[in-house]
């Protein structure tokens, strides 16, 4: 495995543990956001690390505050981390702000991370929108060209297109108009549409749209939704962690997820939007060399 980020023990390679940085806001609630990133890296068999971008007032019915945390802590939470215990993959969501969109891709350059795994989080399971309305321009500027991969929905995607997506059909053109816009690869997730069957695409520049790679599943029913995107950006961070390749990640993390979304869909936790059952099939925390 490659190690992103090491500190400065010197000497033989030494045992640790794979090493996923989440880059967030944090969910009163704790069904998405941090919360959530932690309970899947601790699922997924990695250690989680956090630099917190805001605190949230939220539950399952839905966002009533959002205070950001000041520049200079976000980055000294990166910087603490990076400096001291490494980092193998980032997941990066909910960044209010283009100021705080700048400081962490200072902070991806400075410290030449890789695996950079890019939510684009604009909007809340709820509808409650998260961010101003500049902070998705910085967001394509500056983390786009940084990131391994970027993991809108239908939703986000509309607000970076400026168009809806408006059916199983518009997936590729969308996907191929993303990747347009700077991102080094593009997971579209097509939840949001109608019908029985999800259809997720991924698709890496210099693909022809007929190579991108579709995930189609059957649709779980369930009222717990909340904090699937965060979810599946998370889990694909830890399997880049642990060394698997792009489409490889992509493909286990949606695996972990339906696993989630089926193991957690009758269960009531609060009065609206329920979250996944994120330990569900818990993995022992993997050990590596290096």
């Amino acid at each position: 495995m490659t190690v992103i980020a090491s500190s400065s023990i010197s000497g033989a390679a030494k045992k640790r543990y794979a090493r996923v940085l989440s880059i967030a806001g944090s969910d009163s609630g704790g069904g998405a956001g941090i919360q959530a990133d932690l309970k899947t890296c601790a699922a997924l068999g990695c250690y989680g690390m956090t630099a917190i971008t805001a605190i949230t007032v939220q539950n399952t019915l839905g966002v009533t505050g959002i205070h950001g945390i000041p520049l200079d802590t976000v980055r000294g939470q990166i910087d603490a981390v990076v400096q001291d215990i490494g980092v193998d993959a980032v997941k990066i969501g909910m960044l209010a702000t283009p100021d705080v969109v700048g400081v962490v891709a200072d902070a991806i350059r400075r410290h030449g991370i890789r695996n950079v795994v890019l939510d684009p989080v604009m909007v809340a399971t709820s509808g409650d929108r998260l961010i101003v309305p500049e902070t998705a321009q910085a967001l394509v500027q500056e983390l786009f060209p940084l990131a391994t991969v970027i993991t809108p929905n239908l939703d986000e995607a509309a607000l970076l297109l400026g168009r809806n997506i408006d059916g199983i059909g518009a997936l590729d053109a969308a996907v191929a108009d993303l990747l347009a816009m700077g991102a080094p690869a593009v997971l579209l997730k097509g939840g949001h549409l109608s019908g029985d069957l999800v259809m997720d695409v991924l698709g890496r520049q210099g693909q022809q749209v007929g190579d991108y790679l579709r995930l189609q599943s059957q649709r779980i029913v369930t009222h717990n939704g909340h904090g699937t995107g965060c979810t599946l950006s998370s889990a694909i961070a830890s399997f880049l962690a642990q060394g698997l390749a792009l489409e490889a990640a992509v493909t286990e993390a949606r695996r972990y997820i339906l696993g989630a979304i089926e193991a957690g869909a009758e269960v009531y936790t609060g009065q609206g939007h329920g979250p996944l059952n994120h330990g569900y099939a818990p993995r022992t925390q993997l050990i590596v060399e290096g």
